[in-house]
């Protein structure tokens, strides 16, 4: 029962996100009282993620690495020059276009994960695929944000390092960790985990809505096809990619996946933190379109497999 319950809750993340977003909209002096814990509550969400990675996902790694090497290479470079290339011809505002960039600089999204796995992808590849670029993204993301956005506002390598750091490195290994020596004592609770994780983007997204509550009748709508370009053109960047280097069907799926879709949850924090609240309003779209046009795909997919 419980199984089942966590299982529908994780799959219908993007109802959360829109109730959530709607709650903030309406009430939002609730979310913003909690906004000095949001660093706390992404450590939380990565802490949970480790907890529910195994000893295999990095064998995997090891094991396949030239394949996970051009799948990080490729995450690393299309998303972010694709969001600097798509700001410049969406003539965006600084705030815009930085919250573009660092979106597209952040690694990949653990909801990749569960997409590949309902998508009958190579969710092991999928996994690999996120782990590497977590554990790379304290120093590529600051350093991709400040090469491409130093003329739009002061980027600060060293700051923005060390959140990450603290925010999704040291937290995604204590998990790991934890699960490792206490495995038979926290394994009956783990499954909980990734529905914890999905509470709390939901609430990161839910007070980047409520920090922009009077801006957000007044916003220039360009944003909104700015960000589907991105998504919609990483979607499909990421399968060609993958195409181009003779991957099987499975792999080209799950790269897709893994691609087009990002850690906008990070982007969020970091843009509050080190930014403003506009800096985080692309990366809160981003977490909107991508759930929906990945879920598209999911089903086109899905059905393919099946007949």
């Amino acid at each position: 029962m419980i199984n089942r319950f966590i299982s529908f809750y994780n799959r219908f993340f993007v109802v959360w996100v829109t109730l959530g977003g709607l709650a903030a909209y309406f009430y939002p002096a609730v979310f913003i009282a909690l906004k000095s814990h949001m660093e706390l509550f992404f450590a939380l969400t990565m802490f949970g993620i480790g907890m529910v990675l195994k000893t295999e996902d990095f064998i995997n790694i090891f094991k396949s690495w030239w394949i996970v090497l051009i799948g990080v290479a490729a995450q690393f470079t299309i998303m972010p020059f694709l969001a600097f290339v798509i700001s410049k011809l969406f003539s965006l505002s600084k705030d815009f276009s930085l919250g573009l960039i660092l979106t597209g600089s952040a690694p990949g999204a653990m909801a990749s994960n569960v997409l590949s796995y309902l998508a009958k992808a190579d969710v092991a590849y999928s996994v690999s695929l996120t782990t590497v670029s977590s554990l790379l993204s304290p120093i590529l993301t600051p350093a991709i944000t400040l090469f491409l956005a130093k003329t739009l506002f002061h980027v600060s390598f060293l700051s923005m390092f060390f959140s990450i750091l603290k925010m999704v490195v040291l937290p995604l290994f204590f998990g790991f960790w934890l699960k490792k020596v206490f495995n038979k004592k926290i394994e009956p609770i783990t499954r909980v985990f990734p529905a914890i994780s999905t509470t709390f983007i939901v609430f990161i997204c839910s007070l980047v809505i409520a920090l922009n509550k009077n801006y957000l009748l007044k916003m220039d709508y360009w944003i909104l096809l700015a960000v589907l370009s991105l998504n919609i053109l990483g979607l499909i960047f990421g399968y060609l990619v993958a195409k181009c280097s003779n991957f099987d069907i499975l792999k080209r799926k799950a790269l897709s996946i893994e691609i087009g879709m990002q850690n906008a949850g990070l982007g969020s924090v970091l843009a509050l933190k080190h930014f403003n609240e506009r800096v985080a309003l692309p990366a809160v779209l981003f977490v909107f379109i991508c759930i929906f046009t990945a879920s598209f795909l999911v089903q086109v997919w899905s059905r393919q497999n099946a007949k």
